[in-house]
Order: C-alpha cells, then structure tokens, then sequence
C-alpha cells in the first residue's frame, strides 16, 4: 500500500498543526434555536410533526468519526451497519439504504453506498457544521428513498454569508489510541461587499482500529481508512439571499474486512450454490439448509484487498426571500457529480463503480393564502450508473451501464387552527431505468411511477407541550441493483439475483418488479420547555412489497441472496427524557426498540438492530464541560434462516472538554473523547460482516479546535 506509507509521515505531522484543521467558526454563545432546513418550512425541531434529530456545536464536534454511521450511532432510533473502518451507513427504526436517503444540503449524495454496505457515504463528517436526521418516512420531501427516513449533512463548502471583518477560519487537529488515527482539517472564508469566498479540507488516516482479545486478534484485518477532501467555493450574496457554486474532490482508500475472492468458481444450480468441487449441501449445511458455523474457519483477509473511492462533485445552490409577488422563498439546489471507485485485490482492479449523476431540485414557498402556507416543488434526477453484474446472452456476466432517470413533483401545505397545526402534501415521481445494450429481451428497461401522500396533525395542548400525529402512503421504486444484479458481490461475500420480469434464473421465476408501498403511522409526545424536557415516539409501519435480499443458500461465508417483495411491518417505540439537576447538570434517559418481521408469520427480518437503553449525564462549570453516556445493547435472537444471533454489550463513553474565549471572536478547545470504555466485545448486527468486523474496542481521541 505504497499510498498510505507516503500519506502517514505528511499526516502525522499535520496533526501537530492546529491551524491546519477544522471547528466551529463562531465563538462560545448562548444557545439558539435551530431550524431544520431539511424541513418543508423550515420550523424548528420541536414544531415538525416528523420526529427529527440535530446534531450541531459541540455535540457535533465531539461525536464526529470517521464514518456518518459511526457518528450518529447512539442517538435513539439511529443504528448503523458497519463495514471496518472505512464505511457505514445509518440505521433508522430498523432500516436503511435504499430506504434511508443520505443527503447533501437537500440534494442525493450521489455516490454507490445506496447500492452495498461496504460502499463509502462521501460525506466528510469532520468538515460539517450539523446533521439533521428526520426520522420516519420522509417520501414527501426526497421521494421513495427516504421511505424509512432521511439523513441531511449540512456543510460550509458554499458561504451564506460575508464575514464580519472579511475573514474567518477555523482549525483542529485529532489523534487517536484505538484506530492510530492521524487526522487535520481547516477552512477559511473570506469575503468583501457582496463577495465571500470559501477554501476547506480534510484528511484523515487510521490503522486497523483494536478489538477485545475475544476476537482472536487484537486488531481487525482490512479495517484501515484513508481520506482526503478538498472544497472551495464562493458566492454573490445579497440583502435577500445568494447564489454560489462550489467543487468538492474526494480521495479514499480503504479495507474491506471479511472481503473475500476464493469464491470466484462459485455458481447457481436453481436456488443452491455450487462452489469448486464442494458439494456444500452435505459439508456446509444441515437438512434444512442452515449453515453450521463452527464447521469451517472464517479466516481474516489481508490487507491487500481494499477499495480507491474518486468523486467529483460541482454543486450550485441559491435561496432568495420575496423572490415574485405571492412568494416568501424561493430555493434552488442543483449537482453534478463524477463518482468512481475500484474495488482492489493484489493490486488488480476486480470490480468498478461508476455513477455520473445529476441533481436538480426547486422549492418555492408562496406566502399565506386563506391561512395556508406551502412549497411546492420540482425534482429531477438522471445518472449513468455501472458496476453490478448483470446478465446478457448466453448468461454472460458483465457490467452494463445502466441510465436511471426519475423527475418528481411535490406540494406540501399547512395551516393553523388555533393550537392545532393540520400539514397534508403529495409526490409524484416518474421513474425510468434503461440498460445500455441491445440485448432488452435479457434486461428490458423498467418504468415504475412512485405516489406518495400524507396528512399529519401538531398539537400544542399547552405551553412546552405537544402532541404529533402523521400518517403516510409512501411509494418506494426497486433501485437498479434490486432489479438486474446476477452476479456474485466479492465485497460482501454474496451471489445476487434482482428482480427482472419475464426471465428465469436458473430455473428459479424471476419476481415480478413491484412498487413498494408503506402505509405508516407516528405518534411523537414533547415537552420543550422546564427542568424536564423529552422527545417520545412510537410508531407502525406496514409495507407491501418489501424488497429485500433472502439468502437461498450459504457456502462458508458465502451467500446465495434472490431480491424477493414480500408484505413486512416494523412496529417501535425510540425516545429521551431529560431533567437539568442543576444549572451546571443535566440527566438523561433514552432507549429504542423496534420489532421488524414478515407478515402471516413468515419469519423476521435480515439484520434488525436490537433493543437499547441507556443514559447519559452532562456537566459544565466555566470552560469545563463533560459527558458521559453508557448504554446497553440488548441479545438479538430475532432472526431469520442463515443468520446467527448476536449478544448483548455493554457501552461506556466519555468526553471531557475545556474551552476558552481568546478574545476578538476567537477561541480555543482541547478535548479527549474515550469510547467503549470498558473494552467490551461487541458484535453488531445491523453488519453484513459482524463477525469478521466487530465493533472498535477501547478508543480514546484527544483533539484541539479552534476558531479565528
């Protein structure tokens, strides 16, 4: 890995350099409320009717990892699957991608991680300035993909203002124990009259990250991570608002735990694997088909074997207030990004993703009619994605680029009546998928028209309390991989067949192509206001049409996966109730639990999360601040055919923190944040790979930020 040995002397010396990484750009205050953009109206996050989380300020900067999964791991409601150190998506209630859509500032991030776990999201957490995860189906604003929630990384990389003084920057600079983790970023922005002007970066290095000895090795193979980014960006900005354009490049390279091509020779015969000369039916399985685990060794692989992530990415983007008469807002986000990553073995590229996307978004909020107020909106979406195996003639494998086009409308409305806050909005999308070849008998294009509606009501019963009730008919489209994969994934150790109509596998039907369809309920209890605050939600969601990847049959730790719809719930209850002790101390209690299975008792579903309970307590004296917060994951036992169950765990956290004005705006932070404390061996079942990639043991990062 010649790359990495050039990056770790560079690093190593970056990160003494506290100017030359990344914090908040404005000194200590007192706290504010915080809008959720991510919102149709943008009101705070106690007044949505859809239950939100923010993650902005200290909180943010503490909790940031090296992965947006890891990053919001913790908050209730909100797992993640794991993928070593180098990628991890989020987990909401119990699902996530292509349920759960990532987002940059409104807009798809635009990269492969919708497609696979050990696909990497390209947002860089450390050069964020807050987080906003709408839990719940959020359809209405970003279509099918966020049918199970939504995830909004807000950045700086486009300035929204002019700074005062025409300059601004920020630094910090983080070491880690657990990782050897080696990490800078910074930003400055600079601006005169109407003009500022936008330079940021980041980049991060870590080492196969330590486990408990349970394990059987003290570090986990394949778990590396390296990563650089660079943005610069600049906008015109007016007494109404601004218009600005920005370039973001992304450079990673990561390990891929539990990554494996020994199973090049293996092939379908109708639902079962053949692998080499095994006949795994009578080595591997017992009668009914389930895998002995303890009969085979699960070897680690080495490092070798790992993924090189390139993105491009240009965004333009611009909010105006009192744009035309009878309008308040008008918002426009629109990207283009050239994404590329190699999935690399002994130095040879085994598989290649590309995705050259397009994004265009339009908001216009009109100003009240009749008491009402509304945005409605305008979408499109078109991409040439490639890097799936799927089928041609013959039964030739290949990886055929695919055009994926989806446009959509949306209207959302709400009005008050008295203490009562009555919402309704739709959305209408048009998707259409198209393979780049002749051969349409093998792969005919699709088409598929998303509805979706809801209607939610916010109750202010009396001051600091409130109480939310949303339904929803969502619609969610099967996305590329779910229809046309026929192939094995060596990442994920997996042989994957889609969905396509009018063709047989091997003598297994093909499954029809369906809309899947979500008919959700959400209740969500607050009080805002008092020495006891809390944010309660519970929650039901029936899905025809589920689509998912049923293993038919498992060799080692290879699975045969066939992507079936079939009629699902997840029912669930998340939340957190705080009491502030004192001035200086406050106390928390939060937990989730979300129950996840097929309907007419067909079993459960693949990698559920657990239940959780924790708490957390926070203090601050003068400059001082601290945070602990311990948690325990409750035995998974729920599960389905090939799967094993995963123990509980125990979770202890820690952050210590002294901050100190320095005058003038400016400001200085030292902190060290320990993680899983108690060196407990936990394995996370939301993985693909839990078992070749447990969670980090005992970490502690000690960071300096600053602000000038």
């Amino acid at each position: 890995m010649s790359v990495r040995i050039l990056h770790r002397s560079a690093v190593s010396l970056l990160a003494l350099v506290p100017a030359a990484a990344f914090a908040e750009e404005a000194a200590p205050s007192a706290p504010r409320e915080i809008l959720v953009t991510s919102a149709p109206l943008q009101e705070s996050a106690d007044e949505t009717a859809t239950p939100v989380i923010t993650l902005t300020g200290d909180e943010l900067a503490h909790r940031r990892q090296g992965t947006l999964g890891e990053t919001l791991a913790g908050q209730p409601g909100i797992h993640f699957d794991n993928f070593g150190g180098g990628a991890s998506r989020p987990v909401i209630r119990g699902q996530t991608s292509p349920r759960v859509q990532v987002l940059s500032d409104s807009t798809n991030v635009q990269d492969a991680s919708g497609i696979s776990a050990d696909h990497a999201i390209t947002g860089e957490p450390l050069l964020l300035r807050g987080i906003e995860v709408l839990r719940g189906p959020s359809a209405l604003l970003y279509g099918g993909g966020a049918i199970g929630g939504a995830v909004n990384l807000l950045d700086t990389k486009i300035p929204t203002e002019v700074p005062v003084g025409g300059f601004t920057g920020s630094a910090e600079a983080r070491l880690g124990t657990g990782d050897d983790e080696r990490s800078a970023v910074g930003g400055v922005t600079v601006g005169t009259g109407s003009l500022a002007l936008r330079v940021e970066g980041a980049h991060r290095e870590t080492d196969d990250y330590r486990v408990p000895r349970a394990f059987g090795e003290s570090r986990v193979p394949g778990s590396w991570s390296e990563s650089s980014t660079f943005t610069a960006g600049g906008a015109w900005i007016g007494p109404d608002g601004y218009l600005g354009a920005s370039y973001t490049r992304v450079r990673s390279e990561y390990g891929l735990p539990g990554h494996s091509h020994e199973y090049e020779g293996c092939h379908t015969h109708g639902i079962s694997l053949h692998c080499g000369s095994h006949d795994h039916s009578e080595e591997g399985h017992d009668e009914e088909g389930h895998d002995h685990e303890d009969d085979h060794d699960h070897d680690h692989e080495d490092e070798s074997i790992f993924v090189k992530l390139r993105s491009e990415r240009f965004d333009i983007r611009s909010d105006y207030r009192d744009p035309l008469p009878g309008f308040e807002r008008v918002r426009v986000r629109m990207a283009h990004t050239a994404y590329r990553h190699d999935e690399i073995e002994h130095d040879e590229i085994a598989t290649t993703y590309r995705n050259k996307a397009f994004d265009l978004r339009f908001e216009l909020t009109h100003k009240p009619l009749a008491g009402f107020r509304g945005v409605f909106g305008v979408q499109h979406a078109d991409s040439t994605f490639s890097g799936i195996h799927a089928v041609t003639e013959n039964d030739v494998k290949t990886y055929t680029p695919f055009d994926i086009d989806n446009t959509a409308l949306f209207l959302h409305e709400s009005r008050d009546f008295g203490p009562v806050r009555i919402e309704a909005a739709l959305r209408q999308e048009w998707q259409r998928i198209r393979p780049q070849t002749a051969l349409s008998a093998f792969m005919p294009a699709t088409a598929h028209d998303p509805f979706s509606v809801s209607a939610s009501a916010l109750w202010k019963v009396t001051e600091g309390y409130s109480l939310a009730l949303s339904l929803a008919r969502s619609q969610r489209a099967p996305n590329v991989q779910e229809l046309y994969a026929f192939g094995p994934h060596f990442a994920s150790n997996t042989y994957e067949i889609g969905m396509v109509t009018g063709r047989t596998f091997n003598g297994m039907a093909s499954t029809e192509s369906r809309l899947e369809t979500g008919k959700s309920i959400n209740l969500t209890f607050r009080k805002t206001s008092g020495a006891t605050t809390f944010t309660l939600g519970a929650y039901h969601q029936k899905v025809d049409n589920y689509i998912y990847g049923q293993t038919l049959d498992q060799y080692e730790d290879f699975r045969l996966i066939h992507y079936v719809a079939a009629d699902a719930t997840f029912t669930g209850v998340d939340g957190e109730v705080r009491h502030q002790v004192m001035p200086e101390v406050g106390v928390a209690v939060f937990g989730d639990y979300v129950r996840a299975k097929l309907t007419d008792d067909r079993g459960n579903l693949p990698r559920i999360p657990p239940g959780r309970l924790g708490t957390r307590v926070d203090a601050a004296t003068g400059p001082f601040t601290a945070n602990a917060e311990y948690y325990r994951t409750f035995k998974q036992d729920r599960i389905t055919d090939f799967e094993t169950e995963s123990p509980g765990y125990d979770m202890l956290n820690l952050t210590l923190a002294y901050k100190l004005g320095l005058g003038a705006g400016r400001w200085a932070e030292v902190f060290a944040r320990g993680s899983n404390l108690t060196n407990s061996f936990a394995l996370n079942h939301a993985s693909f790979v839990k078992d070749a990639s447990p969670l980090r043991g005992r970490n502690v990062v000690f960071g300096l930020r600053t602000g000038f």
